[in-house]
């Protein structure tokens, strides 16, 4: 740990930070994997900017009441102070270090910001495997890979998990007699992970992307360079980028069927979406649910005619046409949904206990050169069985890779295929 960084408790805020001139304080918790990530970061930029800022680490458990009189509500949270008042923006959860670095260098002087940037030094790394994307997929291939004492990294935009930690509860997930949370079934993954001796980036800004050479920049400031690589990125429903959907996603609203419509046994649910997905997804749901409302924005499906066929026939699924939600808000009893007539531009509110949203997939290719990789005609990657893509001693693994189902389990054989075909070749 660097020698400067300060551990402190609430007796001691006053003095060290209030009073303590420019300060970043870091509320963190243990058994955190967004606080592990950063705690990396806090470490390497106390040692470029700690002669000038202080930083400061605060346990938010045994100071809560301070944390919530700061309104800290997560771990970790990064709050920036100057002369004792909060500045800049509060972080919270997977925090990049560029987001970091930003506010660090608002308490400075542009001339001392440059100074600081000309010590920073660049790092080069080397493994034998390098791992994008830390869900089901890339954490078991670190697992595989990091058993096998193959020096694997892995690294991730965001914290790790995926898309399952905002899922609430799983129980289909082999091997637990009861539901698990989606973040708890994550974060055994990567304590497993970490146990087999993987080093991971995490909340990373991936700022450069060598397929052919095998090259990750991240940060702007660490090179590294891998024998394999496995893309495990996955991928994303499509949102609406309507109010209150990130809000309540995984809270009321949901993208996967098979995950949560169980959850609604004998309640009313509202569906968006009018193609395959969204009409075959709630034939399944009316096993369960009492009333399927399907929302859509023509005035006919585009769903497979045999699907549509099923969904008419079917007494619990009733439809609105020409409609599109413009609102999602949480009651006492579940869900309201705001909707507008797309001929009256009239609006009206629908009130259920879930909101599941089919509009599409997309695989998270945002950072990688797509003219290079072979792809499916949905843009997802070509793999052959034993997971390598078209680009030597690259592989893909999960929902980033073409397939018909994509659920965690089939997330976790892509994954183990990949790591046993690296592991070999490496041999």
């Amino acid at each position: 740990m660097s020698e400067k960084i300060m551990y402190i408790n609430t007796n001691e805020y006053e003095k060290e930070v209030l009073n303590g001139g420019k300060v970043v304080l870091d509320f963190y918790s243990t058994d955190c994997p967004p606080c592990e990530a950063l705690a990396t970061k806090f470490e390497s930029l106390s040692e470029i900017y700690g002669d000038d800022i202080k930083f400061i680490k605060i346990y938010r458990q045994e100071n809560r009441p301070l944390a919530e009189k700061l309104d800290v509500r997560s771990s970790p949270t990064l709050l920036f102070y100057d002369n004792g008042k909060i500045v800049g923006d509060k972080l919270s959860g997977g925090i990049r270090r560029t987001d970091i670095v930003k506010n660090l260098e608002l308490l400075l002087t542009p001339s001392r910001v440059s100074e600081l940037k000309n010590k920073i030094k660049k790092i080069n790394t080397q493994c034998d495997v390098l791992i994008l994307g830390a869900g089901p997929a890339g954490l078991t291939a670190a697992i595989y890979t990091g058993q096998a004492k193959l020096d694997t990294i892995v690294i991730d935009i965001a914290a790790p998990g995926g898309q399952v930690t905002t899922s609430h509860l799983i129980s289909n997930y082999p091997g637990f007699s009861k539901p698990i949370e989606g973040y708890m079934l994550m974060h055994h993954m990567n304590e497993q992970a970490n146990n087999a001796g993987v080093k991971s980036r995490f909340s990373v800004d991936l700022t450069h992307l060598d397929l052919k050479e095998k090259i990750a920049e991240i940060d702007g400031y660490e090179k590294i360079k891998a024998k394999k690589i496995i893309l495990a990125m996955g991928s994303s429903y499509r949102l609406l980028g309507l109010p209150g959907e990130k809000e309540f996603k995984g809270n009321g609203i949901s993208y996967c069927a098979t995950c949560d419509a169980k959850y609604y046994e004998n309640k009313e649910v509202i569906v968006i979406g009018g193609g395959n997905s969204a009409i075959e997804e709630s034939l399944f749901i009316a096993k369960f649910a009492s009333k399927i409302t399907v929302v859509h924005q023509f005035d006919t499906l585009q769903a497979n005619k045999v699907a549509q066929e099923q969904a008419f026939a079917n007494p619990k699924i009733n439809f609105i046409f020409e409609h599109e939600p413009r609102k999602f808000e949480k009651t006492d009893t579940g869900m309201a949904v705001t909707i507008e007539n797309l001929k009256t531009k009239e609006l009206s509110t629908l009130r259920t206990h879930g909101v599941f949203i089919f509009v599409g997939m997309r695989p998270n290719l945002d950072y990688i050169d797509k003219d290079l990789l072979e792809l499916d005609q949905w843009g997802y990657i070509k793999t052959d069985p034993f997971m390598h893509t078209n680009i030597p001693d690259v592989l893909a693994a999960g929902d980033v890779a073409s397939k018909v189902y994509r659920q965690i389990t089939h997330s976790v054989a892509d994954g183990t295929t990949a790591a046993i075909t690296a592991s070999k070749e490496l041999q």
